[in-house]
């Protein structure tokens, strides 16, 4: 059997449901998960053109500080929890079943997934975690770690821990909260150095780490991991060049060694250097791994800046959240479509398992494209379209708090899924025999990428980061 002919299910390599011509449109993962994002889309958009939204479902814990807080919010929304529960459980379920799945076995294991994704929610804003940069994906995966490798769980709740389906329903959402308006906003020094970063960090990590031996697949799972968005990037890539089933985790890990020192690293480094607000903030967004660990350290350089009595700091707070937001949530988080796309289409062209010199047919590359790529771009033309006659304040002011923002929420409820299920489906001990060249590939390529961040932040860009307004 072929790689193309395996999916990852609690995370193991399982046969998928095989498929062809139509009924791939309601028998595959990466068109369901496109299916279910785009159909969130556009009653998102339905709502909000008749005054409404999806803010009474997609709700999210508030930020706490007492138990009293946390109490209080349960109390009032309860059944706003219970409606978004069904709702996930009835889509999810649903789409399984017509996949060939017994839903009858999928439906008490999320139970499990959405009761702790609540519990590992509610400590991600929690002011204490928050504080130290443990936003609530970020808890999720350490959490599930946790259970995995220290408690143990029955093997029955394998088929609630689907990795692939929740991370590629979450992608097209976020193609939901990245209209191509935003990266005209953004401008073109936004652009040029998300390019810049993207192209070269994933061009060295690539690079070496085929130098040292190891599968392509796992150089440009690597690659994007350190370049574009993280976990997220990673789990992507991976669904998208075939990689086996331990090449994510691989990479998941290796963000998070490095992404979680970066949080207390860069804002106080930047504050010994005194780095006017905006250009600190977009050499964060630029050297950041991960979108929970950047903003992190983004708050924490505006809480220095903004504390700052003796005003020695050029800007304010805010403008390092937003040059922050501009680069990495924008500007480097944008080319994991970009990437998928390309590498999708190298994997199958160029990577090929079968005979030497065989060249594969045009079908074989649309086979192994992943769909949930589509998905992202036509939530993002959705959104585009919505947004055509805003401007950047009317944006913030009107369709971000109706439209944008409640899908937002979502998606990070579904990310909550991945990445709690990345963790209860990961087996530290499995990934003991790597060694130490992804390691190697990997921390050359940060390395790169933080001082190119700095010099196109610092130096080359300073002038529009110094005065750039929120």
């Amino acid at each position: 059997m072929s790689q193309n002919e395996l999916g990852i299910v609690g995370g193991k390599v399982q046969p998928r449901v095989s498929a062809s011509h139509w009924s791939e449109l309601w028998r595959k993962e990466d068109w369901w998960a496109t299916w279910l994002g785009l159909a969130i889309t556009l009653i998102g958009l339905v709502l909000f053109i008749n005054g409404s939204s999806w803010r009474w479902v997609a709700v999210v814990p508030g930020k706490w500080t007492t138990i009293a807080q946390l109490t209080q919010h349960f109390a009032e929304n309860w059944l706003r929890y219970v409606a978004q529960f069904a709702l996930w459980s009835v889509t999810f379920a649903s789409a399984l079943s017509i996949m060939g799945h017994d839903a009858r076995k999928f439906l008490p294991a999320f139970v499990f997934v959405y009761v702790l994704s609540v519990i590992v929610f509610v400590i991600g804003q929690w002011d204490v975690a928050n504080f130290y940069g443990f936003e609530a994906p970020l808890v999720a995966l350490l959490a599930g770690l946790l259970i995995a490798n220290l408690i143990g769980l029955p093997r029955s709740l394998d088929i609630g821990f689907r990795v692939e389906f929740y991370i590629k329903t979450a992608i097209v959402l976020m193609g939901a909260t990245v209209p191509f308006t935003l990266i005209v906003w953004a401008g073109p020094v936004v652009i040029v150095q998300a390019s810049i970063v993207s192209l070269v960090t994933f061009g060295i990590i690539y690079s070496v780490a085929v130098r040292l031996g190891l599968d392509k697949r796992l150089a440009a799972t690597l690659g994007a991991g350190g370049a574009v968005c993280g976990v997220s990037a990673a789990i992507a890539i991976a669904g998208a060049v075939g990689a086996k089933k331990e090449h994510a985790p691989i990479a998941i890990t290796l963000v998070l060694l490095f992404a979680i020192p970066m949080i207390f690293i860069l804002p106080f480094v930047a504050h010994a250097l005194n780095l006017p607000a905006g250009v600190a903030g977009a050499w964060i967004g630029t050297s950041e791994l991960a979108d929970a660990a950047g903003l992190a350290a983004a708050q924490t350089y505006a809480g220095l800046t903004d504390g700052d009595i003796a005003g020695a700091t050029v800007g304010t707070g805010e403008q390092a959240v937003l040059a922050f937001t501009l680069m990495k949530v924008v500007g480097r988080d944008v080319w994991i479509g970009i990437w998928a796309f390309v590498l999708a289409i190298v994997a199958t062209t160029r990577w090929n398992e079968g005979e030497p010199g065989r060249k594969p047919k045009a079908s074989e590359i649309w086979i192994r494209f992943p769909k949930f790529v589509i998905g992202f771009l036509a939530a993002s033309l959705i959104v585009t379209w919505v947004t055509r006659d805003y401007g950047l304040a009317d944006f913030n002011r009107v369709v971000n708090p109706d439209f944008v923002a409640p899908i937002k929420d979502l998606r990070t409820w579904a990310f909550i899924f991945c990445f709690l299920s990345i963790g209860l489906s990961t087996r530290i001990r499995e990934l003991k025999g790597v060694g130490g060249k992804p390691l190697a590939a990997f921390s050359i390529g940060v390395a790169v990428n933080v001082v190119l961040g700095f010099v196109l932040s610092a130096w080359l860009f300073a002038e529009y980061w110094t005065n750039f307004a929120p």
